[in-house]
């Protein structure tokens, strides 16, 4: 599934928080997204779950427009993950699940919380209250929701905060097996650059609402002559002049 978004905007009363941005997601790809904080990120996402009415400018799903497709469909299809979303404390990790499963009429449910509960080890606290978790584990319980329907696009805000390295890596490797098998989209919003480096296809730099640049990892080291993209990154944000 194909996402593309063009002239995408939005004010709030007055204040523009994104600026007429264009990206596509080809199947298959994963499209990281990098700016400071107040950048645009999670309104864009926002604007892209439908959580959001955009000010002007198109959502386009496999090159038809967001607005004219039912949105009920097209939703079954996305999911979403970050750890600044909890889930409702007072339920199990299964409870959390159940629901969620439900909410996107998944099939066989029971069998997907226990193939998705093998694939992240869940399961020495499948049936402890969400509330009582470590933050990594949290995270984990997280991903573990965004996949629970099988999407065909996947919006993933800082996937692995809070996770030590070891856990980390795992659920990196994960999510590049997972999408391997899956060919699903993939919008990834970090600020962990190796991490962006290991899953990215390509990038967008975002700051102040705007694209200011794009390519992949490596081209935007290069063409910024820098060693890595933490440093490229940097420079950009930095830089009040930098422009597309």
């Amino acid at each position: 599934m194909k996402l593309e978004v063009k002239n995408l905007g939005k004010k709030f009363k007055g204040f523009i928080a994104v600026n007429n941005i264009n990206f596509h997601i080809n199947e298959g790809q994963t499209l990281g997204v990098l700016g400071p904080n107040g950048c645009g990120k999670t309104t864009t996402i926002g604007m892209l779950l439908g959580l959001i009415k955009p000010s002007n400018g198109e959502i386009l799903i496999d090159e038809k427009n967001f607005e004219s497709l039912n949105r009920e469909k097209i939703l079954s299809n996305f999911n979403f993950a970050s750890p600044y979303v909890e889930l409702p404390k007072k339920l199990t990790v299964k409870e959390n699940l159940e629901i969620y499963g439900r909410l996107y009429g998944v099939e066989n449910l029971e069998k997907r919380i226990r193939e998705i509960t093998y694939d992240l080890n869940l399961g020495l606290f499948i049936n402890k209250k969400t509330g009582e978790l470590s933050s990594g584990q949290k995270n984990r319980v997280s991903l573990a929701k965004s996949l629970i329907n099988k999407p065909k696009i996947l919006f993933l805000d800082e996937p692995t905060a809070s996770l030590d390295p070891d856990i980390g890596d795992f659920v990196r490797k994960y999510i590049e097996e997972y999408k391997s098998k899956n060919k699903i989209s993939i919008l990834l919003a970090s600020h962990n650059m190796s991490e962006v480096e290991r899953l990215c296809d390509k990038v967008i730099m975002m700051k102040e609402g705007k694209i200011v640049d794009r390519g992949t990892c490596q081209s935007l080291i290069e063409k910024h002559g820098r060693n890595n993209l933490e440093d490229t990154f940097l420079k950009i944000a930095r830089n009040k002049n930098e422009l597309e």
